[in-house]
């Protein structure tokens, strides 16, 4: 099985990248809604998170606007969630990468802001990573999410810079407009190009 890592900061443009490659028949794992699946059915996880982030818990559920606030705010509250999230995450890609390989599924995208910091980039054989410039990312997320410039600006801050993914990933690929169908094109374009020849 042939594993492609996407990742990068919030807003440059991971999902336009997943849609390419679904485009090509790709199987793609999103990790951000595993991990969103498993705030609601991981009672594990769930119970490991209420005893870090006890005020996060809102009629017996996790408020995720609540836990976001508050690992926004300190980064050593963020390290806390990451230790806690991603060994359940991970073990839920790997589960769902054993399926895809006994269904005969030859390639396989994960996408993953923390693909690198989880150690998920090792079962990668290839990581690209979406950059883009900071401006476009604010205008992204504040209308995606419905955030103030403010807001977003602390989630920027709390990720990554592009330095990181420019040292740690083998691909780059830059969202440097606000033209979606043409970031898609150009990532067709790429990813036939890195895909082994006998795909």
């Amino acid at each position: 099985m042939f594993i492609i890592g996407i990742t990068g900061p919030t807003g440059a443009g991971k999902t336009l990248a997943t849609q390419a490659l679904q485009s090509l028949n790709v199987k793609t794992l999103d990790c951000d809604k595993i991990y969103h699946e498993l705030l609601q059915i991981n009672k594990k996880m769930i119970k490991e998170l209420q005893e870090e982030f006890p005020h996060v818990m809102v009629d017996g559920k996790i408020d995720r606007k609540k836990l976001s606030e508050t690992v926004l705010s300190e980064h050593v509250l963020l390290e806390k969630l990451q230790d806690i999230t991603h060994k359940f995450i991970d073990d839920e890609i790997d589960n769902q990468l054993i399926t895809y390989g006994m269904h005969g599924v030859t390639t396989v995208a994960i996408d993953a802001i923390a693909l690198i910091e989880s150690g998920q980039n090792n079962k990668c054989d290839v990581v690209v990573g979406i950059l883009a410039p900071i401006d476009l990312r604010l205008s992204r997320i504040t209308k995606r999410d419905k955030l103030t410039k403010d807001e977003a600006l602390a989630r920027i801050n709390a990720q990554q810079n592009d330095e990181f993914y420019i040292e740690n990933c083998d691909h780059i690929l830059h969202n440097n407009g606000d033209n979606p169908k043409k970031f898609i094109n150009e990532c067709v374009a790429y990813f036939k190009k890195i895909f082994p020849e006998d795909m």
